[in-house]
């Protein structure tokens, strides 16, 4: 039976556990107060299902293996969201957990997933056809091999544009992606050294989807293939902890993706989305709504005199 739904998600679907430090982030040999500490859902797709569900948007989220110690957080969770976990398959195993230490602009997780990943099994989920036919908008994540491309072809074949991240510029989903969000982490690793307008014509020439590079608190930049560079610049926040924030970014994009927004009407609203999210902690239980967003948006669009 086909379940419908507004937004299909794949990728990592995680328990975290966060702490927020109270005097600055851990310095060797010395004592850190936690302010604040939670495990809640977490992982590039848990977290952007978070904050779709909190824009009004219906989801179904498929990916990692859910485990005995994060099923009952996550069940309890999402009980009161329009967030479909039908597809996740639940194991006897504890779960895959990150541990993330955050202190304002600075954090630092830690995980097995160096060792899940070399362990050469499978600890996720094979897409199902029959969840991405018939949605409007999706999202992959790049991590799961044949699995991740299986999600992107599915969505090609279903006609279901799709919004992907950190996929580098001769990647298959970076070339069949609606939307290829590639973080400053990301260039970092694949493109060391580069200026970031080299890489935008690089990943500008191998797609014909919307290329957005997000750079920290620089400049993004965006374009597609033969289109000159744009730039934005991100919104002016305070800073509490800038856990989910390209998550966020994300999910941004797919509500653009899924509401037909033009190229700079989708930059704009998820760079808002990704501004709520980095002002406040912790971020699953104060996620973005759609008013805030708006309202974010037209009051700096007045500051600006536009």
């Amino acid at each position: 039976m086909n379940r419908r739904h507004d937004v299909y998600l794949f990728g990592q679907v995680l328990g975290t556990h966060s702490f927020l430090l109270k005097n600055g982030f851990l310095q060797p040999d010395e004592y850190s107060e936690i302010a604040e500490q939670y495990f809640l859902p977490g992982g590039e797709t848990g977290t952007a299902a978070t904050v779709l569900a909190s824009l009004g948007v219906s989801v179904c989220m498929d990916g990692t293996w859910i485990g005995r110690s994060v099923a009952p957080m996550l069940k309890t969770f999402y009980e009161d969201k329009t967030v479909d976990l039908s597809s996740l398959c639940f194991t006897e195993d504890d779960g895959v957990m990150d541990y993330v230490v955050i202190a304002g602009l600075v954090r630092s997780p830690m995980g097995r997933f160096q060792t899940l990943f070399a362990s050469g099994k499978r600890w996720w989920s094979i897409p199902k056809e029959e969840d991405i036919a018939g949605c409007k908008a999706a999202a992959v994540d790049p991590y799961f091999g044949a699995e991740s491309l299986r999600a992107a072809e599915l969505c090609r074949k279903h006609q279901v544009p799709f919004v992907t991240i950190d996929s580098p510029h001769g990647s298959e989903l970076h070339r069949l992606a609606a939307v290829n969000v590639v973080s400053k982490e990301c260039t970092a690793e694949h493109y060391a050294g580069m200026a970031p307008e080299d890489i935008m014509e690089l990943m500008q020439r191998e797609t014909d989807g919307l290329t957005i590079l997000t750079q920290g608190g620089g400049d993004m930049l965006y374009a597609r293939k033969g289109e000159k560079i744009h730039r934005m610049r991100p919104f002016s926040v305070t800073v509490r902890s800038t856990l989910g924030a390209g998550d966020t970014f994300k999910a941004g994009c797919v509500y653009g993706l899924l509401h037909g927004m033009p190229d700079e009407e989708l930059v704009r609203f998820a760079s808002a989305c990704s501004a709520i999210a980095i002002s406040r902690f912790p971020l699953p239980l104060n996620p973005p709504k759609p008013e805030e967003v708006w309202s974010l948006i037209a009051d700096a669009s007045r500051g600006a005199g536009t």
